[in-house]
């Protein structure tokens, strides 16, 4: 599916595409879009590193640190408009049982002004085996056609950076 196409509005700052990954592990494989849509909020993108301190005896000055497990935050998306039903969709599958069915998710920040697709070096934000917790529809509206999201909450169990990628994804 293509992504949504809002390019001259510009409070959608964030496009948000969610994929199915054929490989089970989420790292390589092909993958498929299953959605996009454009969000005007998105916070949580985060990870934490828990240092472990170690006490070395005849060392009375202080505690060696090492790196210990790293926890990512509840990304919350907010104020989104999707082409169709996706998210939802994907929320009571879950909901209902469905605890494996994981997308993968990416978050492109689009530039204030310009075509986004014509823009290189798009900083994007890459998130793998993401689970949703919480889903909020917008307020009905007769005069629009897409499907409104007011917020979707959603955990995931990996975090990158893509600062290579091109206008085009």
């Amino acid at each position: 599916m293509a992504p949504l196409d809002l390019y001259p509005l510009n409070v959608f700052r964030f496009r948000v595409d969610f994929f199915v990954s054929t490989d089970s592990a989420g790292t390589r494989g092909t993958r498929q879009r299953l959605c996009s849509g454009r969000f005007s909020e998105c916070t949580g993108i985060e990870a934490t590193m828990e240092p472990k301190a170690i006490k070395v005896g005849g060392q009375n000055y202080g505690p060696v640190q090492r790196a210990g497990r790293v926890n990512f935050a509840t990304v919350v998306l907010k104020r989104g408009v999707m082409a169709g039903p996706h998210l939802w969709q994907w929320f009571e599958l879950v909901a209902t049982g469905a605890t494996a069915y994981r997308l993968d998710v990416e978050v492109h920040l689009l530039p204030s002004e310009g075509d986004p697709e014509s823009v290189p070096g798009t900083m994007i934000w890459k998130m793998r085996k993401a689970l949703p917790t919480r889903f909020k529809a917008a307020d009905l509206n007769a005069k629009a056609t897409e499907v409104g999201v007011e917020e979707l909450q959603f955990v995931h169990e990996g975090l990158s950076l893509d600062l290579n990628a091109g206008g085009r994804s």
